[in-house]
């Protein structure tokens, strides 16, 4: 499982010209299920993504969770994320998970997200535009 975040000024969702999903500051969250995943890594992943310190303290260090900053998270499903893009010009999905069951540890995640801060998401399989104002820019790769 794995999460690109980005520490945004503020962010949100459209899909068919509604907004679906909208924070404003706080973790833009985009989340890419493969097929290897359970419920556990789903709930780790989460843990550590809401407890990642990427937020700045007095002293301008990134020393804060998006909890302590009073941040909010948008969680987005990206099923591109798990793609092998090492060879060729066309990346290959085969290790990303299929519908359901992606949909599944999507939702889990999000759930095990809420535990911790407001959070808000997009919607799963849709046509989604994303918007958003990276703050930083701060950008991370995490993975279970």
């Amino acid at each position: 499982m794995i999460a690109l975040i980005q520490r945004v000024q503020h962010a949100q969702v459209v899909v068919d010209e509604q907004v679906v999903g909208k924070i404003d500051a706080g973790l833009l969250i985009f989340l890419g299920v493969e097929k290897t995943d359970d419920e556990a890594k789903a709930k780790r992943l989460a843990e550590r993504v809401c407890n990642y310190r990427v937020f700045e303290d007095e002293q301008g260090k990134m020393n804060l969770n998006v909890q302590q900053a009073g941040g909010s998270a948008l969680v987005v499903s990206q099923f591109t994320l798990p793609a092998d893009t090492r060879k060729g010009n066309r990346p290959s999905f085969s290790s990303a998970a299929s519908g359901d069951f992606a949909n599944d540890l999507y939702q889990k995640f999000a759930k095990a997200c809420a535990e911790r801060v407001t959070t808000e998401t997009g919607q799963f399989a849709a046509d989604m535009k994303v918007s958003l104002l990276n703050d930083g820019p701060v950008t991370f790769w995490l993975q279970v």
